[in-house]
């Protein structure tokens, strides 16, 4: 095992992100390997972190100004060894090929657990759409999609959003795409509903992370009602995340974006989460603007020479970390568990440190790994991915119930792998272990390919 981490950071030693998520699936997996030494013979783990294929080209395009732009372009094909590779876009100025490839490779163990027949991958560019007009990103997109065409398709690689990808970015990529191909196939999910978009999607990953909190609470006898919830972000996992906490009764004080975070202790209801949608899904606005709306509200603007973030030293139960890679470290965990957090279900992609992880497993609070509890935005793209080949669409209430009903059933398996290996309760071991099972019999089903 050490040997094999030490051979990925040699060869690729600036892709830090990338070596983070290999190392967490790794570590938690040796019980298996001991189990199946024949895992090993097959050279299963030096196959599991060297992608399938990498694709990387240049896209260029034109501002209002008719001033000519260069961005990379990346598509991940990680894993097609369960099914066309899936996973989402990402338009962010941070995105690299060890962010991809991290991305990548948790989708690979993501989509096992839903049981949809879909492989993992990821994509996307440095190009950062924020502060472009309809016009310039509409350029963009087209001149992305000229490229990435030609290595997607709906039984070979079905891209979604992420990032600065939303339903406005999957049309301008879609049109594209049917352009170019002549044809109008599901290659893309979370389109709008008027063209094969699936109700539930935009809600998916939010109210997954929820659903599986629920089960979670429910293995104590407990449930969000009345408690106090520290949510992050403020896109669409976000605000989709706080939807559903209100529904059941929750209390959320946080949200937060870039640029600083808000802190209301009244609680975000109803009427102030709809002004939060229309900042950020239409104005594209700040978060900063929640609190000149909302006076009892405070705006706490970033500070990056912090070795903590003020964010999670709020007295909560639960925190959904729902915006970006690596934003709760040790410190803010300790904080968490010093301010009475119990439950910690993430709703973005590898939010919290190792160091963070270990405190929250150690102090044995409820930890929900990214892999396991937003899975439900996947799994939704899967069911779009279905409507689609069967020229259907399923009703609002369907869409949820089997949304429901996935993350049950991934917060079981998860229980089960961790209890089969010897660490109950574990989330973190249950989520790796199911997902890594899976593919690898599928791998040793199909042979060295």
């Amino acid at each position: 095992m050490t040997d094999i981490i030490l051979y990925m950071k040699n060869r690729d030693p600036f892709e830090k992100e990338f070596h983070q998520a290999v190392e967490e699936v790794f570590e938690t997996v040796q019980p298996v390997l001991e189990r199946y030494p024949d895992y090993r013979q097959a050279a299963i783990l030096e196959r599991l972190i060297e992608p399938e294929r990498v694709i990387q080209f240049r896209v260029p395009w034109v501002d209002d100004e008719s001033q000519v732009h260069v961005n990379r372009g990346y598509r991940i094909q990680m894993s097609s060894v369960i099914g066309p590779y899936k996973g989402g876009l990402r338009f962010h100025p941070s995105v690299n090929l060890s962010i991809l490839k991290f991305l990548a490779f948790e989708q690979v163990f993501k989509n096992a657990l839903t049981t949809l027949p879909m492989g993992g991958g990821k994509g996307g560019s440095d190009f950062n759409p924020k502060g472009r007009s309809d016009q310039e990103i509409m350029r963009f997109c087209q001149s992305f999609m000229m490229e990435l065409f030609r290595h997607v398709g709906p039984n070979t690689d079905v891209p979604a959003g992420d990032i600065g990808v939303g339903a406005r970015e999957i049309g301008y990529l879609f049109g594209m795409y049917k352009k170019l191909r002549y044809e109008f196939t599901g290659v893309l999910t979370g389109k709008s509903l008027g063209w094969g978009g699936s109700l539930v999607r935009p809600e998916a990953t939010g109210f997954g992370n929820v659903y599986f909190a629920s089960e979670m609470l429910a293995t104590r006898g407990e449930s969000l009602k009345g408690k106090i919830c520290l949510v992050s972000g403020s896109g669409n996992v976000a605000q989709y995340t706080v939807e559903k906490l209100i529904e059941l009764g929750a209390r959320v004080v946080t949200l937060s974006d870039s640029s600083g975070y808000i802190y209301d202790e009244d609680g975000i209801d109803a009427r102030k989460l709809d002004f939060v949608k229309r900042l950020k899904n239409e104005r594209r606005g700040r978060i900063r603007e929640y609190a000149d709306k909302y006076s009892k509200a405070a705006y706490i603007e970033t500070d990056s020479t912090l070795d903590h973030n003020p964010m999670w030293n709020y007295p909560a139960k639960c925190a959904f970390p729902s915006a970006t890679q690596n934003e709760i470290n040790d410190k803010d965990a300790c904080n968490l568990i010093n301010r009475g957090i119990s439950l910690v279900s993430e709703g973005a992609n590898m939010p919290s440190t190792p160091e963070a992880i270990k405190i929250f497993i150690d102090k044995k609070i409820l930890y929900a790994p990214g892999k396991a509890s937003n899975a439900g935005g996947v799994a939704v793209s899967g069911l779009e991915m279905s409507q689609n080949s069967m020229r259907i669409s399923w009703p609002r209430e369907e869409v949820d119930n089997r949304l429901k009903g996935i993350m049950k059933s991934i917060h079981k398996t998860c229980l089960d792998a961790a209890a089969e290996y010897g660490d109950p309760g574990n989330y973190l071991v249950g989520a790796n272990i199911a997902g890594f099972v899976k593919v690898v019999n599928a791998m040793i089903d199909q042979g060295v390919v």
